[in-house]
């Protein structure tokens, strides 16, 4: 997803997203420590997603004070 994309989100869309890409990244940890992950170039996708969600969020949130 877009950086653009994501900025048309609302907050609380947002922050469902945030919910969704940890819980995956942390389905694909345990599937890691097991052995059986299949895609793990995801981990990495999933860690940067999720970084740039909050990042957005917190220029919305920023934004929204002054």
């Amino acid at each position: 997803m877009k950086a653009s994309e994501i900025r048309e989100m609302s907050i609380e869309d947002i922050n469902k997203k945030i919910v969704e890409d940890k819980k995956e990244l942390f389905d694909l940890r345990m599937k890691q420590a097991t052995g059986s992950l299949e895609k793990p170039h995801r981990i990495n996708f999933l860690r940067k997603e999720v970084a740039r969600l909050k990042t957005i969020l917190k220029e919305k949130n920023d934004g929204s004070e002054k």
